[in-house]
């Protein structure tokens, strides 16, 4: 959490307007290390979109969303004002608290804020104050909240008696940590205040740790007595727990309470009247409803003719005026979570639609849908109806995302989720609690048994479903749903949805898509809690089609059975696409949920290079694909015996074949298939494998490992730090973005921290010794960025003095290949990264489940982006290599070759084959044919031209 420290306050300050004001707060911030001087115009950019003024004296100037890239560290500075400034909407002010946000930590201060506006008389004190520490305190003071929720109620208690009654509502406040045994010992020994209406008061100061109110009903009827209502006061921070009981009383149904359920009971106790209309309505904003949301919605709160209250759904919080600035933001409502409007009166119903729709809306900002995860509920508990789905026609070509290479003719196995069948509520929390732990437990021997069995990476995949298991907050969520009355099935689950559906909000595709894992890990438990098994698949071999398949389920896998994989979703950064990569299996993702319609036994052509599945084929197309798929093993057979000849043209023309690697233990494999280099090395698994950034001893011995197993004639190609909005490091973070693929990432956001990247450049340099070693800096839009790097590049090499360096940039954006003259001036050399360059030329997501079959590498637009790098490199003597996707691909490779690609890195899997496919091709063939590619007008004619030629 952020806080606020003494040297970031600034007292005493004067200013002629508001303006010299602001332009004071930007320059602290500058000044601080915070931001740079493009955050300051920021500043005033949002003044212009609205006021900052947040109440008593306070404006919170912060920049707008696109102006964290000039953010070097989030913080905030402070300045007081003790004569005043009048701001530009009126307001006097006397603080300016500025922030510099890189993510939406800033909020917590935002919500501190409007506890300390809640506090009387703190706002003067703040603007006279002449000590830093003593503003720091007044801000930083945490407000005592009284507790009243669905845990500190307890209904239906077994009880004969009030003293009964009394001792188990006691109890309850000391057993959630509210009192200790001093407040129950004090509390037995009283004689209950009647309330009127059947209800009674027990109250007591002693041993109270925090404010609270108990409520207990009983579950038989006791004379007089509807419920007791257990206060555990502090000071006066209970004071607002006795307006909530007033407000209940005032209604005069206070009999009624023990008849309602618990939502009701809640709504009741939170300020809510019997005769309410209320709505509800989930936030959708991305940072929640921060300061500039909330000023639009508590607006059109007070243009509605009587007055609107809101809370949150979950717990049993207050009711709280909308029309309040400080109480909405207060409220800390995020992404997600439930409000509920209420209103009161003529036109209440029309006054809380309104308020609905606003916030539906996004208060100004855009906002995008929550996840719909009923497909991935039980199907017991499936809240949206179906509609039946048609299975896709015979013989008819699918096409989807392509996940992992190779061909398979096989009958189909449907696996298709499993009915699990229990009750969504139950009484007995304490049973319902065990039950789940247990199911918990027995899960987690599970997964250790499988992690044992597997290895690899599905062992690695397994063991993050192990920690996500031993998530407390997951555990906790699923815990206080029993306690609302679900049982051990409603509420585990209803924790895996709610997880999995902020998990499915994220802007951040990679993160989002592991929301399949959060489902995986829920069924698994749920299988366990209802004794629910995975239907066994067949003994002979098979294609599996599935939802999407989980890394448990790849681990039940015979995969000597399993000669293909279908998904209904996912995209190619799924853990499915990951694990049928790993395996060597073929797969094609995000088909759509038609493929669940199919036939259990029908046969299925599956092609994991293209991304098409053909169910059902007639006799002409299956020959035909078994031809192809007998003379694919006998290439691979022929191509792996021949692995470490080099990879030379027909017309004696040479194309070096190196390996894309993951991690540097994968470098003896990819020398065993006959890789000539390392192509590219993604570093960042260095970074990712450690809880803070790698010092330079760790990362001299990682890379050297690859450089020891490639010899002192094999080149290794390391680009170096490539993390960011959709590569997200823990300690290191970035700001959430609405598209972080055009947003802070690669060398972008290395130059944000150069001291993380020249340790980087001084490991690669310090473990390279005298082998040969090529640098490339990804993300690069223009020489200027290159520069950039190069400064730093420059500066540790002239204190190492590698021998054998070379200092290159990836082609991964389309004005760097349009630029890419002015940048061979200065590099040694280029590396085209296809499958970022075709995404951003074509603006098709490459994970996207309906439009990734257009992504194609072989795009007349992308063919002559490489053209023209191809040729402005060779103009400079400069040499240029493809890293992506495209270069395994064997319609592209002789295209690749005309266009004059010197390199091609691939998959260690696929460098025998490639290696193959160049010695099958002549160059002078090969220039002729890419002429003919860049000549045809989409991608589609492009592969039909090269199709007709095979």
């Amino acid at each position: 959490m952020l806080t606020l420290k003494s040297d970031a306050v600034l007292l005493d300050q004067h200013a002629s307007d508001w303006r010299d004001a602001l332009n004071q707060a930007g320059r602290a911030l500058m000044e601080g290390g915070l931001a740079r001087e493009g955050y300051r115009d920021a500043l005033f950019e949002r003044e212009e979109q609205a006021s900052t003024w947040l109440g008593n004296g306070i404006v919170i100037p912060h920049g707008t969303q696109k102006s964290r890239e000039h953010v070097l560290a989030t913080g905030v500075r402070l300045l007081q004002f003790p004569d005043g400034v009048e701001w530009h909407d009126g307001n006097r002010v006397h603080l300016i608290i500025t922030i510099a946000a890189q993510s939406d930590e800033h909020l917590d201060i935002l919500r501190q804020l409007t506890h300390v506006l809640d506090r009387e008389g703190v706002a003067d004190r703040l603007a006279r104050a002449g000590d830093a520490e003593e503003v720091v305190r007044l801000l930083s003071k945490a407000p005592v909240t009284a507790r009243l929720d669905g845990d500190t109620i307890i209904q239906g208690v077994p009880a004969r008696s009030a003293l009964e009654l009394t001792t188990a509502a006691a109890a309850r406040l000391e057993q959630l940590g509210c009192v200790d045994r001093r407040f129950v010992g004090d509390i037995v020994a009283q004689q209950a205040i009647s309330l009127g209406q059947q209800l009674w008061l027990v109250r007591s100061a002693t041993g109270v740790t925090q404010p609270a109110l108990g409520l207990a009903l009983p579950q038989a009827h006791i004379d007089g007595v509807a419920g007791i209502f257990c206060l555990a006061e502090s000071g006066n921070a209970h004071d607002v727990l006795l307006d909530r009981l007033v407000t209940v009383l005032e209604e005069g149904k206070g009999e009624e309470l023990a008849r309602l359920g618990r939502d009701a009971l809640l709504a009741r106790l939170s300020g809510e009247s019997a005769s309410a209309e209320t709505v509800r309505v989930r936030v959708r904003n991305a940072h929640g409803l921060h300061a500039r949301p909330a000023k639009q919605l508590v607006q059109i709160a007070r243009a509605q003719k009587m007055p609107v209250r809101v809370r949150l759904a979950e717990g049993g919080n207050e009711a709280v005026s909308a029309a309040s600035l400080t109480k909405v933001i207060g409220l800390g409502a995020r992404r997600g979570q439930m409000l509920i409007f209420s209103a009161e009166g003529e036109g209440a119903r029309e006054a809380v639609d309104t308020m609905a729709e606003a916030l539906r809306g996004g208060l100004g900002e855009e906002v995008t849908p929550l996840g719909d995860t009923s497909d991935a509920r039980p199907s017991r508990n499936r809240q949206t109806p179906r509609d039946p789905v048609v299975a896709p026609p015979a013989d008819t070509p699918l096409t989807a995302v392509p996940a992992s290479p190779g061909m398979a003719i096989a009958p189909v196995f449907v696996m298709r989720p499993p009915e699990f069948h229990y009750e969504e509520t139950a009484s007995g929390r304490a049973l319902q609690k065990t039950r789940l732990g247990e199911a918990i437990v027995e899960a987690e021997q599970q997964l250790e048994e499988m992690i044992r069995a597997a290895g690899g990476e599905v062992a690695e995949i397994l063991s993050m479903h192990e920690e996500m298991l031993g998530d407390p907050e997951l555990r906790e969520a699923a815990y206080e749903a029993i306690n609302e009355g679900k049982s051990a099935e409603g509420g585990w689950w209803r924790a895996i949805d709610v997880a999995a559906r902020a998990q499915e909000a994220l802007a951040d595709r990679l993160l989002a898509e592991r929301a399949a894992d959060l489902r995986d890990v829920g069924r698994r438990v749920l299988g366990n809690l209802c004794g629910v098994k995975m239907p066994d698949p067949p003994t002979h071999p098979y294609i599996l089609v599935t939802d999407d398949v989980g890394p448990s389920d790849v681990a039940r896998l015979d995969t000597s059975r399993v000669r293909g994989i279908l998904t209904a979703r996912g995209g190619a950064t799924s853990h499915s696409a990951i694990l049928a990569r790993a395996l060597g299996i073929p797969a094609v993702v995000g088909a759509g949920e038609t493929i669940m319609a199919l036939e259990n036994g029908i046969d299925m052509i599956l092609d994991g290079e293209r991304g098409r599945v053909i169910p059902s084929p007639d006799p002409a197309r299956r020959a035909r694909t078994e031809l192809s798929i007998r003379e694919r093993e006998i290439l691979e057979r022929d191509a792996f015996e021949v692995r470490f000849d080099p990879a030379v043209t027909l017309d004696g023309h040479r194309v070096e074949v190196a390996a894309n690697l993951g991690n540097t233990a994968h470098a003896a494999d990819a020398v065993e298939r006959g890789a000539e280099a390392v192509g590219l090395l993604r570093t960042e698994f260095v970074f990712m494998a450690h809880p803070q950034a790698p010092d330079l001893n760790t990362q001299i011995a990682e890379y050297a490992q690859a450089f020891d197993a490639l010899g002192k004639d094999r080149a290794l190609v390391a680009r170096t730090l490539d993390v960011g909005g959709d590569k997200p490091l823990d300690y290191w973070p970035v700001p959430a973005e609405d598209n972080p693929f055009l947003g802070l990432r690669g060398i972008r956001l290395a130059l944000t921290r150069p001291e993380v990247l020249e340790t980087q450049i001084r490991a690669l340099l310090t473990a390279a010794k005298n082998r040969p070693l090529r640098v490339m800096f990804p993300m690069v839009k223009d020489v200027e960025e290159f520069h950039a790097g190069k400064a730093i590049f420059d500066r540790v090499q002239a204190e190492v003095q590698a021998p054998d360096v070379q200092l290159g940039v990836m082609i991964e954006i389309p004005s760097c290949a349009l630029l890419a003259p002015s940048l061979a001036e200065h590099v040694d050399f280029f590396s085209i990264g296809t499958n970022d360059l075709t995404q951003y030329t074509l603006a098709i997501d490459r994970g996207h489940s309906r439009l990734s079959a257009q992504a194609d590498g072989l795009h007349p637009a992308v063919l002559r982006l490489i053209q023209m790098t191809v040729d402005a490199a060779h103009a400079k003597g400069r040499w240029v290599g493809v890293c992506g996707e495209l270069g395994s691909d064997p319609q592209a490779i002789g295209v690749l070759m005309g266009l004059g690609v010197d390199e091609l890195s691939v998959s260690s899997r696929q460098i025998p084959l490639v290696k193959q496919r160049i010695r099958s091709l002549s160059l002078e063939d090969s220039r002729a044919l890419a002429l003919r590619a860049l000549a045809c007008p989409t991608a589609a004619e492009v592969r039909a031209m090269l199709e007709s030629l095979t």
